[in-house]
């Protein structure tokens, strides 16, 4: 496969051509925040975290859903992103309810950590409070949907790993949701096979085991790269 060089924060690395711009940042140790990333899932540029600067472009792009280029000259910390990262945190946590202390995922959310990192000490914008209902209905997980932020890492874990397709988006805009199959309780769902990936590849808790109790959701994501990784290289025979 053809590789191509870039640059990337002024470092010159190289990366097969199939790469996107997070994947050869990554090998070359450069960090850029995102949440809707999941190794192991293919990518969609929905959580607006990982945009970059590239010389050329006038807009923003996201790292996760743009392949290298060769010449490419990437920016991945300025002033400018910083500003727009905080700014994309303050909003997501005005628009749902992220009470992080009776929160099951508190100290193991990516939302909270990611708010850490980028220096994001207070919200500008005001709170919506909406009335977001908690789906308890299955036997042995539930959904919040006050945790949500829409990433939709649930949904393409249980599509692409799974292959079961029983979560969905619903909605539109603030009022968007993930349902299971058609917005149906989860617990009454005809295809989900209650294997637990897509609470695996929950980055907030939104998506939680029953009985869990704030601060006891800790999860192991490298489970699911693991299956994808399996797959692709034919390890398992049928």
């Amino acid at each position: 496969m053809a590789v191509k060089t870039l640059t990337i924060d002024g470092k010159t690395i190289s990366a097969e051509e199939s790469a996107t711009i997070l994947q050869a940042a990554e090998e070359a140790g450069v960090i850029i925040p995102t949440l809707c990333h999941l190794d192991g899932i293919y990518d969609v540029g929905a959580c607006r975290l990982c945009l970059v600067e590239i010389v050329g472009y006038t807009k923003l792009m996201s790292a996760c859903t743009t392949r290298v280029r060769e010449g490419m000259e990437v920016t991945t910390n300025s002033e400018r992103l910083r500003n727009y990262r905080r700014m994309t945190l303050e909003l997501l946590f005005a628009e749902r309810n992220h009470i992080c202390a009776v929160c099951v995922a508190n100290g193991h959310c990516e939302l909270q950590a990611l708010a850490y990192e980028q220096g994001m000490d207070h919200v500008r914008y005001d709170y919506c409070y909406p009335k977001w209902e908690v789906d308890a209905s299955h036997r042995l997980f539930g959904m919040d949907h006050n945790r949500c932020i829409l990433c939709t890492r649930c949904v393409r874990a249980c599509w692409h790993i799974e292959g079961a397709g029983t979560k969905n988006v619903s909605g539109r805009g603030n009022q968007s949701r993930i349902i299971c199959d058609l917005n149906d309780n989860w617990g009454v769902s005809k295809t989900c096979t209650s294997c637990g990936k897509c609470v695996m590849a929950c980055p907030t808790g939104a998506l939680f085991h029953q009985g869990s109790t704030a601060a006891e959701m800790q999860r192991d994501r490298s489970k699911l790269e693991f299956i994808v990784n399996a797959r692709e290289k034919k390890q398992w025979s049928v």
